[in-house]
């Protein structure tokens, strides 16, 4: 244990950054991470929390500058939870999420041979995201609050725009504000589970410039709702579809499972690379569609498709990767344990004119097995799970299928690793595509290629 002491100011060095980009300053080799402090600075610290293997320690004065450090254009930014890398120029937020996916892979992972390319970034990092979820509630003087998190908490911070959301969120956010405060609708209380307002949820199509608006309620109906929905269809012309998310749970959880359309249709629209997508408000669909056509580009590339090619694609959700192969390959499998995922997977095949798809729902593990015994032998196999990584019973399952190539679409770089290694007695990796998805936070995508071990 080192002798550090909570509450008191330091002055260091700081040697590194923490996958969340906190700076790391050492004494006698205790590691305190400091939020917004960057490599090579000297700065002044207070510690505020001390582990029995680090602490947490809260920026006070920068004593000598990084060369690497930008102004945060966001005025919410030093409370906001939403980002946590604007003070760090764009080319070096790039340059840290390759860092992170090298230290993972050849130190941790002991793969120094697999070469990490250059993080994927964008030309534009700002105004990438086509899904905002703004959690409502209300001022102690009474005011409609709308916003994002403080950082660690869940309170609140009241904002009239994000610089990550598309401007016409930000003004339907503003709208909306005015029509919660104008027809005095409760807002939810997460201590006392009561009130009716949780969230906002504004979904929009990048391509089409079509918004889908839900709200949603701790109950089932919207008080106003008529007018609510004349004043914002009128205002905004671009939203084709208003829902109600009934989510009466005591959860953290945002949305609920039960929803019905106020106004227009069930679902918007969107491409991801010339594949026509139909989104309702419970589809998963990525935020960044510039950046996810990238991701998508660098999968196909790895799955290496002549057009003779078998492709499965687990964790498929409504799509999105099944069918970008789709054109390229013999036959695309898709398996998604939500039902209403496939539902929407088939659908978008048809409406794409795709014949050479079959989307089933269930658990992976036990389709691809059904699949196996009917005497269907993938070539590709394609996975992009969730930040958990893959079931460990479906990673034995995909090692019995052995398919000759992997493509492994990753949110969460640890897990990927944790998940490839159960996979390193038959597959070998060939590249990994590191991919801002995120810019300004602290996430990064992978895309890794497996090749099957011959013998």
């Amino acid at each position: 244990m080192s002798v550090v002491e909570k509450n008191e100011t330091y002055t260091g060095r700081v040697i590194d950054l923490t996958h969340e980009g906190h700076g790391v300053v050492k004494i006698d080799q205790y590691p305190i991470f400091v939020p917004q402090a960057l490599i090579n600075e000297t700065i002044r610290y207070k510690v505020i929390k001390v582990n029995k293997k680090f602490g947490f320690g809260k920026l006070l004065d920068i004593v000598e500058e990084s060369e690497q450090r930008v102004i945060p254009p966001c005025d919410y930014y030093q409370k906001c939870g939403g980002c946590q890398l604007q003070h760090l120029s764009y080319e070096a937020q790039l340059e840290m999420k390759k860092e992170q996916v090298v230290n993972l892979f050849h130190r941790k992972g002991k793969m120094t041979e697999v070469p990490i390319l250059p993080t994927v970034g964008m030309t534009e990092p700002w105004h990438y995201r086509n899904k905002t979820q703004i959690p409502v509630g209300i001022s102690k003087e009474g005011d409609i609050q709308m916003g994002f998190y403080r950082q660690r908490s869940h309170d609140i911070i009241d904002m009239d725009t994000c610089l990550i959301q598309d401007d016409i969120q930000n003004q339907i956010m503003r709208e909306i504000k005015q029509l919660v405060q104008q027809y005095e609708i409760s807002t939810y209380n997460e201590q006392r589970h009561q009130g009716l307002l949780r969230h906002v949820v504004i979904r929009l199509g990048h391509f089409t410039n079509e918004v889908m608006v839900i709200f949603v309620v701790n109950g089932k109906k919207l008080p106003h709702a008529d007018a609510i929905v004349d004043t914002l269809i009128q205002t905004f012309p671009m939203i084709k579809s208003i829902k109600i998310n009934s989510h009466r749970e005591k959860t953290n959880v945002i949305m609920g499972t039960k929803s019905y359309t106020l106004f227009g249709k069930d679902y918007i629209e969107d491409t991801l690379n010339d594949v026509h997508f139909e989104i309702s408000d419970l589809s998963f669909y990525q935020i960044n569609v510039m950046q996810t056509q990238k991701l998508y580009n660098i999968a196909v590339d790895y799955a290496q498709l002549t057009g003779n090619e078998v492709v499965l694609d687990a964790y498929c959700g409504i799509g999105t990767i099944a069918l970008s192969m789709a054109d390229k390959a013999k036959h695309v499998y898709g398996v998604e344990v939500v039902p209403e995922a496939i539902a929407d997977a088939k659908r978008n095949a048809k409406n794409n004119s795709y014949d050479n798809t079959t989307f089933v729902a269930g658990p992976a593990e036990k389709v691809i097995l059904d699949w196996q015994r009917a005497g269907i032998q993938p070539d590709v196999v394609t996975v992009d799970p969730p930040r958990k990584g893959c079931d460990p019973t479906f990673i034995e399952t995909l090692k019995t299928l052995a398919p000759e190539r992997i493509v492994y679409v990753s949110c969460n770089p640890s897990t990927q690793l944790r998940d490839i290694n159960l996979l390193k007695d038959q597959y070998s990796v060939i590249e990994v595509t590191p991919v801002d998805m995120f810019p300004h936070t602290a996430h990064v995508e992978c895309v890794a290629l497996l090749q099957r071990v011959k013998g």
